[in-house]
């Protein structure tokens, strides 16, 4: 009786512990039992290699991966011992990064990773600025994430001077947290509509006026769902976020799969020319990528016209925090690599790649990804499922049931109060520092001072035991990816002091 007495005495203690302790949602929001869940990771290693998989075998993040940015983010050991997982004779499109036999010093570096261009300058944007890091937060909603999510994403991004992006349903309280945003308008028009449902222009300058608004976003589609747009069920469409959507409460919120504001490349045009005008921010489009007629008519144009876009975020087709249905994720619009290669080379064709900003979005918050993303020419990424593992996502993919169990994809109190801002903000900060970190010694080793002077030539790619020439794999032509000669001297001496 008394070895029961102590054993619950232990239990009762673990529950209390767990209940009200805030480093991990998981355990805050399963006591006790939340615990098997670090039992059984950490003997993963083994389970897997006698047992279940390998580490290399998980997706969409397989397990080395994701031990990457839990340490990063907890500024633990993030290194690997005992070589590489890596089968390299089976691997497809495997980035090889090609070392200069006499790289740069990077040792004691500054985690500041200013963008590699001044967004708007170009078409002389009053608000035009060059954003003070390359790698910042992409757009995913408040109602997809829970509040403590989001603010945990907006605290973060201060306190790694970075931007957050709204993502399509508004500007919540929780983006007001210190953090700078870029503000993102969809199809529906959320916290910037009228009461009909169709843009508000008005809306949309007092928001940007009143907030730390650093650009906007037109999002024409994204990777989870082209064309597909989306609902959020009755029952989800609480007080707060009908009051941030411009909705009615307990009513389906749908965001159609197409704009009515604009259906042409002219119209978006004009569309994107007067918000610009009226808010004097940079303007750009988030796309994902399947038919590139539109593409290539903007190309077109903005040769020979004044109107155009500030800046085009490329979207990979891989599927990302939102719920989508199974086809869409697996079938419908370009991976990011062949989306984001096939769309830049219609603006070198064109010659006006200095005049954009290109930014790379899927997958790209792992710096391998991002280096190749990089060398195609993109000059800022994105991370988002990357931001949610830093935070506490345990990729339980049950984005689109509402039962996140580490509190990030869910409106559930209960299961949100597990994630504390405070703490995971922190987490998210130390991320996008250790992942710039990696980008600063990575492109040294290439004997370069800042991710966007890497090139197709300091690459490879390996297929099986077959190594192709990253420019030949895309085939890039020579100076495609790269800055021009102004640009790229404007970002070294921007970068003078950092390496030796």
């Amino acid at each position: 009786m008394i070895v029961l007495y102590v054993i619950a005495g232990v239990l009762v203690g673990i529950f209390l512990y767990d209940i009200t302790q805030r480093r991990h949602s998981i355990l805050r929001n399963f006591p006790i039992i939340g615990h098997l869940r670090y039992i059984i990771e950490a003997f993963g290693p083994e389970l897997r290699q006698y047992i279940v998989t390998s580490n290399e075998d998980e997706r969409p993040f397989n397990r080395n991966e994701r031990r990457w940015i839990y340490a990063t983010a907890e500024k633990a050991n993030n290194y690997f011992g005992f070589g590489t997982d890596m089968n390299f004779d089976t691997v497809r499109s495997h980035v090889i990064i090609k070392p200069n036999a006499f790289p740069l010093d990077a040792r004691g570096v500054t985690t500041t990773l200013p963008g590699a261009k001044v967004i708007g300058a170009a078409r002389g944007r009053k608000h035009a600025l060059r954003p003070p890091s390359v790698v910042n937060i992409s757009g995913m909603s408040y109602g997809a994430l829970s509040g403590p999510a989001v603010k945990a994403l907006n605290q973060g991004a201060k306190l790694a001077g970075c931007w957050q992006n709204t993502g399509e349903g508004g500007l919540a309280v929780e983006h007001q947290s210190g953090g700078d945003l870029i503000f993102q308008v969809g199809t529906g028009y959320f916290s910037c509509r009228n009461a009909d449902g169709r843009f508000d222009l008005k809306r949309l300058v007092d928001i940007c006026a009143s907030n730390p608004v650093r650009a906007v976003e037109v999002k024409l589609s994204q990777g989870a769902k082209p064309g597909h747009g989306g609902i959020l069920p009755a029952a989800k469409v609480t007080p707060a976020i009908a009051a941030i959507r411009g909705v009615e409460v307990g009513k389906d919120c749908v965001s159609p799969g197409v704009h009515t504001a604009f259906s042409t490349t002219g119209s978006m045009l004009e569309f994107i020319e007067t918000i610009a005008a009226a808010t004097g921010l940079p303007v750009g489009i988030k796309s994902a990528v399947g038919n590139t007629a539109m593409f290539e008519e903007l190309a077109m144009r903005m040769a020979r016209e004044k109107m155009g876009v500030d800046f085009i975020t490329i979207d990979g087709g891989e599927g990302g925090t939102g719920a989508a249905p199974l086809v869409f994720a697996d079938h419908v619009a370009l991976p990011f690599r062949t989306a984001f290669s096939r769309v830049y080379r219609l603006f070198a064709q064109a010659g006006i790649t200095d005049e954009i900003c290109f930014i790379g979005s899927g997958k790209v918050g792992l710096p391998a990804n991002a280096v190749l993303a990089f060398a195609l020419g993109a000059d800022m990424v994105n991370i988002g499922r990357e931001a949610l593992l830093a935070i506490g996502c345990i990729q339980a993919q049950r984005c689109h049931t509402g039962r996140c169990p580490s509190g990030v994809a869910t409106q559930s109190k209960w299961l949100s109060r597990g994630l504390d801002p405070a703490l995971k903000s922190v987490r998210v900060a130390n991320f996008i520092a250790g992942f710039r970190k990696d980008l600063v010694e990575l492109s040294a080793v290439c004997r370069k001072t800042h991710p966007a002077l890497l090139t197709l030539d300091d690459l490879e790619m390996l297929d099986s035991e077959t190594l192709t020439s990253a420019r030949s794999a895309y085939g890039y032509e020579e100076g495609w990816g790269a800055l021009s000669p102004h640009l790229e001297q404007e970002l070294i001496t921007l970068r003078q002091g950092y390496l030796n």
